[in-house]
């Protein structure tokens, strides 16, 4: 068995990207004449969260899952549109750029994406984020809220 290939020292005969368009396939040829196929992927930036403590641990979906169901109840019917909502969220986070999230930031994007989708779980998930005490916490976001929706 020879040597393996070198990237540098071949030529690209085809590029094809794959059907969900995460992946490029590349057919080569080494210097020597040999084929070989290389391949190229799209690698997630891996999202860390900043904890009030100051610790930073792995953004997990599963864990933001769980709290955005224990948080709305009954007012979201299936576990697709808790999927759905976690799916928004992450790709927002995604899309800043940015490798460390804090708790607050990931809290506050599931708030914007609850409050498009259903204004009952945004209310009830807001009660949880925002530690609300009184009836006044409840109140102040309500019209909140209102003055959001009627900007629209």
């Amino acid at each position: 068995m020879g040597a393996v290939p070198r990237i540098g020292d071949s030529k690209v005969l085809e590029s094809r990207e794959t059907e969900d368009g995460t992946t490029i396939r590349r057919r080569r040829v080494s210097s020597d004449g040999r084929r070989f196929t290389t391949y190229e992927r799209i690698e997630p930036i891996v999202l860390m969260v900043k904890k009030r403590s100051g610790n930073r641990e792995p953004y997990d979906r599963d864990k933001l899952a769980n709290a955005v169901r224990n948080s709305v109840g009954k007012f979201m019917s299936s576990n697709l549109e808790v999927e759905d909502v976690v799916e928004k969220v992450t790709n927002l986070l995604r899309e800043r750029g940015d490798d460390v999230v804090t708790a607050t930031e990931i809290g506050s994007t599931v708030l914007d994406v609850l409050a498009e989708q259903n204004e009952v779980a945004y209310i009830r998930f807001a009660s949880v984020f925002g530690d609300f005490k009184t009836l006044d916490d409840f109140e102040q976001i309500l019209k909140e809220q209102k003055k959001k929706k009627g900007q629209k």
